[in-house]
């Protein structure tokens, strides 16, 4: 029998499948190289000191040029690039409506560079030698900020710390807001990590995995107590396959956004 065509038809059908998952994965980098840029920053709060009157115990004054502060707090915002795209001069915008903004360090972290000014926002603050800023400006300098990120690169962490006053009895709100191309900016919050990866996502990873590898014992384990101790033992470690898997989730995602 001549079976010259099925060879044929064999090495066409091997082809057209390769083509077409050539173009699924290609349609599958697409979508990873031209998704929307994320940012992602969260905030936390540190009391320093409180003004107090004490009949008893006497009273604790807290100064800034010579005017009392009531409650000063340590506000620290770190601000990420969770995108698969590095940018370039980033205007960040830090602002608060119930809090005065005092002293300022910033920081780009793993660099020795630190955040500047934007040249809009450091001219409306010029005060010439010998004179005093305006009302206006101190208005300005204690609700705001506007710093250039010089470059953003992907998983670049900005620090910034304010040493700030809280106008009322709670914590201070401060926040930032960024208007870049292709840039979408979440406020996050600060969540405990194990091996940079956050407890919570590392934990739904590992309890999802769990299925996998209960449906395993289920199908090559007959012994009831080997299947029952092999599950609890991974149930009390699931959290590390979980992380890890995250893990190579992030190194493709890098691998092929690279």
């Amino acid at each position: 029998m001549d079976l010259t065509f099925l060879d044929i038809d064999n090495r066409l059908a091997v082809a057209l499948i390769a083509a077409i998952i050539g173009a699924l994965l290609s349609l599958v980098v697409q979508r990873i190289l031209n998704k929307r840029g994320i940012f992602t920053y969260f905030v936390q709060h540190y009391q320093i000191g409180e003004s107090t009157d004490d009949e008893v115990f006497g009273t604790i004054r807290m100064t800034w040029n010579e005017r009392p502060v009531s409650n000063l707090y340590l506000s620290t915002v770190e601000l990420k690039n969770e995108s698969l795209k590095d940018y370039e001069d980033v205007v960040v915008k830090v602002f608060t409506n119930d809090t005065y903004l005092w002293t300022e360090k910033t920081e780009i972290v793993g660099t020795t560079q630190y955040l500047r000014w934007t040249a809009e926002f450091e001219a409306e603050l010029f005060v010439e030698q010998g004179e005093q800023p305006t009302e206006t400006q101190w208005d300005l300098y204690r609700r705001e900020r506007k710093y250039t990120v010089p470059v953003m690169n992907r998983g670049q962490v900005i620090r910034l710390v304010f040493l700030n006053e809280v106008k009322t009895n709670e914590e201070p709100n401060i926040c930032l807001d960024i208007l870049h191309k292709g840039v979408k900016l979440k406020l996050r919050m600060p969540l405990p990590e194990i091996m940079g990866v956050s407890l919570p996502a590392g934990t739904v990873a590992g309890y999802s995995l769990g299925l996998v590898f209960l449906w395993l014992v289920i199908c090559f384990i007959e012994t009831a107590w080997i299947a029952a101790v092999l599950c609890l033992v991974y149930g009390l470690f699931a959290i590390v396959p979980g992380v890890i898997l995250i893990k190579i989730s992030r190194w493709l995602r890098d691998f092929f956004g690279s």
